[in-house]
């Protein structure tokens, strides 16, 4: 049970952060390790060779990206939730309840429409930050939307 918190000022961004550094780090690393590669690597590869290791490179990278910028969005109207693949926007009306056991990845949002969805921006692992963050949360749903007390 995530501790009781006041609702916090709004608009409000959550992000991970290790993940971030870890997700951005890396896609730096391997970029910066396919052109090096791309650069050294002998004969018999030609240029459109070359060109696809940069390429592959660009391409792991763009996937660390989408890790890397997953977030969950407050505002006066509603909550964002920014994960890897997708973008739900939601109304306060719509949310009923966020929980975050522990062991999980990341906390998880209840709608009114029977929906559950993984708010990837708050990092589990992250232990007393998600906790905070989730509590934050809960109490933005209480106040601003229509869950029950």
């Amino acid at each position: 049970m995530p501790e009781q918190v006041n609702p916090p000022s709004l608009p409000l961004t959550w992000r991970p952060v290790r993940a971030r550094y870890v997700a951005y780090g890396f896609a730096a690393l391997i970029v910066v390790g396919a052109i090096v590669m791309a650069l050294l690597i002998s004969e018999p590869f030609k240029l459109p060779d070359k060109i696809m290791i940069v390429a592959f490179g660009c391409a792991v990278a763009w996937v660390l990206h989408r890790l890397g910028r997953v977030r969950v969005e407050a505002d006066e109207e509603g909550i964002t939730l920014v994960n890897a693949l997708r973008t739900h926007r939601y109304t306060w009306p719509e949310v009923l309840d966020v929980t975050l056991l522990e062991g999980d990845p990341w906390p998880k949002i209840d709608f009114s429409d029977g929906m559950t969805v993984g708010a990837m921006g708050i990092q589990g692992s992250e232990k007393a930050r998600a906790r905070r963050a989730t509590a934050e949360l809960e109490s933005l749903i209480r106040a601003k939307g229509e869950a029950s007390e």
